[in-house]
């Protein structure tokens, strides 16, 4: 599905896609969270044709502005990792049948533009398309400037570890109902 926010255009991506979603996602690594690329956290990344263009359930989202990629966002069926995060997450969304989102980015330069809600729909309207999931996960670092509240108007929080009181992790957990379009006969 190919959809415009002017002046941009969305789209499920191809291979022709896969290196400017590549730069998005390394910048987003190196500028905006200073980690760098970490291979035991970022390895999709070098695969994108492997890991969301290629199998069947999965899928990558861009939106492209006179002619660059600026935004991604990435569905997979993964389960979150434990650890770092807490093991009864990983029961509740296993991997056989969660969609779990990855790679929302926008470069800076394109941000309130409503591209990241933009993909994010389309990712879960995919999600929602496809039989073998029953929800959709994802988890987000709350030191990333906005990036708390705006899953908040988007999801449904499911862990807030701050919540009790360790203050440990920074990481808090989203679910994103799945709606399943009613047969017609």
């Amino acid at each position: 599905m190919k959809t415009n926010v002017m002046p941009y255009r969305l789209r499920e991506a191809g291979p022709a896609d896969v290196s400017g979603a590549r730069s998005v996602m390394l910048d987003t690594f190196y500028r905006v969270f200073d980690v760098g690329y970490r291979p035991d956290w970022h390895a999709d990344v070098i695969d994108l044709e492997g890991t969301y263009l290629r199998p069947r359930h999965h899928a990558l989202f861009v939106a492209e502005h006179e002619g660059e990629i600026v935004a991604t966002t990435a569905v997979r069926a993964a389960a979150p990792n434990s650890p770092p995060h807490p093991r009864w997450l990983v029961d509740r969304y296993p991997a056989d049948t969660t969609a779990q989102l990855f790679r929302v980015y926008v470069r800076p330069e394109h941000r309130r533009q409503g591209l990241a809600r933009s993909l994010v729909r389309e990712a879960v309207s995919f999600a929602s398309d496809q039989p073998i999931y029953r929800a959709i996960y994802l988890h987000t670092d709350t030191r990333v400037a906005g990036a708390e509240a705006f899953w908040r108007t988007m999801a449904e929080l499911v862990h807030d570890p701050r919540d009790g009181g360790s203050g440990c992790s920074q990481t808090v957990h989203f679910e994103i109902p799945i709606e399943r379009q009613a047969c017609r006969s």
